[in-house]
């Protein structure tokens, strides 16, 4: 018992361990190296579908008229906004400026979408699964029309016209949160037994984000083991995106307590779709800016860890007084 109680406390640091040990183990035994594409292509499957069910069962806990313009969601698309088009004027401004690919991993972390996993997360920490969802889809537009509008001005290149990145960006991130949604809904409106039996698990979600997290760490360490930039840039990359991730979780909170939801806001504007953020340094921006995404999943997760652990300290400081 005492095993599994461990386990439940420490879900997300012990996930984050095992898919960074898991990675070092299978990339160090020579005999597994023939099976490389084959693993590839099973995590290529894998990841969305974790996510498509972790989302599914979240959203199937949510009511459509729950799903509301807040307050606090236009502050926090300012913030990200303003974040992405500042550094992105200095780089305009002086292009061979010093610390460039550390101002473009500052770009990325800022604007990079929530992760759809934050309302899982959000839940378990008492937050509001239906403001944060309206605002990850916010935020998803707000992308979508931002990066292909501005990084063409300091990384223009051949073929990639705003039309073509506005689709790519929408055919990245819309499937896995608009789909999810659909199904719940329809789920919840044609066949409430099943409806029903869905939302009963608690924690189902949650278990189901922590395998899918074990699978996006070793993703990330396998990012940045594999760049070939030196050690300086790299660290300096980390330093930027811890920066930018301590930065947003603070404001996300302070916003969102001035509104009444400093969970939901924190969450929505610090964890991050990191895989996006990956995606988006290697595609649009100078390739080796797509490790800021891999170190950024490394921040929010030690500090959703912080959060989960204060949380249920507090549950039995409660519990005990009682």
């Amino acid at each position: 018992m005492s095993v599994i109680r461990f386990l439940k406390n420490w879900t997300l640091p012990v996930s984050m361990i095992f898919g960074a040990l898991s990675y070092f183990v299978y990339t160090s035994i020579p005999a597994l190296a023939p099976t490389k594409p084959f693993v590839h292509a099973f995590v290529a499957v894998l990841q969305p579908a974790l996510i498509f069910a972790m989302l599914f069962l979240t959203f199937c806990k949510v009511k459509p008229k729950q799903l509301r313009l807040c307050r606090w969601h236009i502050p926090l698309l300012l913030i990200q906004a303003a974040g992405f088009l500042l550094p992105a004027a200095l780089l305009r401004l002086f292009p061979q400026m010093t610390g460039g690919v550390w101002a473009e991993s500052f770009m990325i972390c800022m604007i990079c979408p929530t992760a759809t996993a934050a309302v899982v997360v959000a839940g378990k920490l008492g937050g509001n699964a239906a403001t944060l969802t309206t605002y990850t889809v916010l935020i998803n537009c707000l992308t979508a029309l931002l990066v292909p509008t501005i990084v063409p001005l300091i990384h223009p290149q051949a073929g990639i016209t705003f039309l073509t990145a506005f689709g790519s960006i929408m055919c990245k991130v819309f499937p896995l949160l608009f789909i999810p949604f659909v199904a719940a809904m329809l789920v919840r409106r044609f066949l409430p037994k099943l409806h029903s039996a869905l939302v009963r698990p608690k924690d189902l979600a949650f278990y189901l984000w922590a395998v899918a997290l074990a699978v996006a760490i070793a993703v990330t360490v396998k990012s940045i083991v594999h760049s070939d930039e030196p050690f300086v840039v790299q660290a300096g990359i980390a330093v930027s995106s811890l920066i930018c991730c301590t930065l947003q979780f603070a404001l996300g909170r302070w916003v969102g307590k001035h509104n009444g939801e400093p969970v939901s806001a924190g969450q929505a504007l610090g964890q991050k779709n990191t895989v996006f953020a990956i995606w988006m340094g290697y595609t649009f921006m100078t390739p080796v800016t797509s490790v800021a995404g891999g170190f950024y999943s490394i921040w929010h997760n030690v500090y959703n860890s912080y959060q989960l652990y204060r949380k249920r300290r507090a549950e039995e400081s409660k519990s005990s007084t009682k």
